[in-house]
């Protein structure tokens, strides 16, 4: 502490940065690492793990088609009204309240007051009461003049994702003071099944060039350098796993790759709003003061971090470099979060699948921002751990794992192929019609006979049990 404080001083007598801002240094080049230039001077490291496995080919008509039918319309009020239109493949793992699912469902929120946004209202197909008829009529009218409307009309294929199939990869995103170093259960885990995985360290973290001007941690800045790490590794299905805020990198590329991006999962990735850096904020102060304020920072980090503060926490945050950037990085991390674009309509036009994990603990994301986010998308399920906090990839690895892997081999319910019709038919009649000649005389029928034909009477109503069902 006194060492920092001194360092601090230092940094504001000379009106110089009292961090020297470069790479961490790393002797693990050759176990999969690798340094990808992603601008002249701006060097990203990136773990890339191939395992050897044993690649086998699924046929391609395998998985489940899932129609993506929704309406979102914005008005001048600031309204948000979404009406999901077709099938969603929620319906099959979400249900209703009354027990039934219910594909057809609307949205009505405000933009303007995300927080105090009442639930979403599911289409009935029942007349309104007579004490609703006033406030429809009064939505009406609010609903007249339209600011923009967007219309998502598509097919989109889903399919589970083996280790043993080469056209999966997995990347790993992490946020703010994080590094690629706090995946290491999550790498281990899924390169053991077979899977490919990348995860890169943000500028400025792990062992990563950082820069020494703020514009170089802006989210755009970041956000570009993950589209170029995302085409140079990207296979034909791809699976995003952010956390933080890496997760607002994983939804800018699951809107700009749809077909690419397969599946993503959101760790404590909070509401879909709009980034916006505050201005009251302890991370606005100079960098020589927040030098200063590192361990009450870290200490501040480890408390709302993590569910427990034990020293078995603390090595977590040691071993896999968490929490450990420059404050002038930090503080150029957290004033750079500025995304207007990314708001709730951005949002609620993503296709992909999406599972949302949430730290029951986690003291910087509330529960009702990941419950927002899952309102909002088209395919969102959350789950929630309740002895995780906001590093719950970390306090709960086993956990976390399982429900990754269920997700990323989850595919919707294929429907069965409709039944052609039977060939049988002709001779089904000629023997119905033998039967009947022979119904005279009853001594004439075989037990045989008698047997095809209630075997072939059940063949022909085969088909109209099944359409009933």
């Amino acid at each position: 502490m006194l060492t920092s404080f001194m360092e601090g001083l230092l940094c504001c007598l000379t009106s110089k940065s009292s961090n020297i801002v470069v790479p961490v240094e790393t002797s693990e080049l050759a176990d999969g690492y690798e340094f990808v230039e992603v601008k002249p001077g701006r060097v990203l490291r990136v773990r890339h793990i191939i395992p050897d496995r044993q690649v086998v080919e699924e046929p391609t008509w395998q998985g489940g088609s899932i129609s993506c039918k929704r309406k979102i319309t914005v008005y001048r009020n600031g309204q948000l009204f979404i009406e999901n239109l077709g099938d969603r493949a929620s319906a099959e793992l979400k249900n209703c309240e009354n027990g039934e699912t219910d594909p057809n469902s609307i949205v009505e929120v405000e933009l303007t007051d995300c927080g105090n946004s009442s639930p979403p209202a599911k289409a009935g197909r029942e007349a309104p009461a007579a004490g609703q008829t006033g406030q429809s009529q009064q939505l009406r009218k609010r609903r007249r003049k339209p600011k923009r409307t967007v219309v998502i009309d598509c097919e989109r294929k889903i399919s589970a994702c083996k280790g043993t199939h080469a056209d999966v990869a997995l990347f790993f995103i992490h946020g703010v003071g994080g590094s690629l170093d706090i995946w290491g259960s999550q790498l281990d885990y899924f390169s053991k099944l077979g899977y490919e995985v990348i995860t890169p360290d943000l500028a400025g973290h792990g062992a990563s060039s950082a820069p020494q001007i703020a514009a170089a941690y802006t989210f755009y800045a970041l956000a570009e350098d993950m589209r170029l790490i995302f085409k140079r590794y990207a296979r034909k299905r791809n699976i995003l796993i952010g956390h933080s805020y890496g997760v607002s990198f994983c939804t800018f590329l699951a809107h700009e790759y749809p077909e690419q991006v397969h599946k993503m999962v959101m760790i404590n990735g909070g509401g879909p709003t709009a980034l916006e850096p505050s201005l009251c904020s302890i991370f606005n102060l100079p960098t020589c003061v927040l030098h200063c304020l590192s361990p009450l920072l870290a200490w501040s980090f480890l408390k709302a971090g993590f569910a427990q503060q034990g020293a078995k926490e603390k090595q977590l945050l040691k071993d896999n470099n968490a929490f450990n950037v420059s404050s002038f990085v930090l503080r150029a991390m957290m004033s750079g979060q500025y995304w207007p674009e990314g708001d709730e309509v951005y949002h609620a036009e993503i296709t992909v699948p999406i599972l949302l994990v949430h730290g029951m603990h986690d003291k910087f994301v509330p529960i009702e921002e990941d419950q927002r986010m899952a309102e909002i998308l088209l395919m969102g399920f959350l789950k929630v751990l309740e002895d995780g906090s906001h590093m719950v990839m970390m306090e709960c690895p086993e956990a976390v794992n399982t429900l990754l892997h269920e997700f990323i081999l989850w595919q919707p319910a294929t429907p069965p192929p409709p039944k052609k019709e039977s060939k049988t038919r002709p001779e089904t009649a000629k023997v119905q019609s033998d039967n009947a000649k022979a119904t005279s005389d009853p001594s004439q029928i075989r037990p045989a006979t008698a047997r095809q034909t209630s075997s072939n009477s059940n063949t022909e109503e085969k088909p109209d049990s099944k359409a009933k069902k």
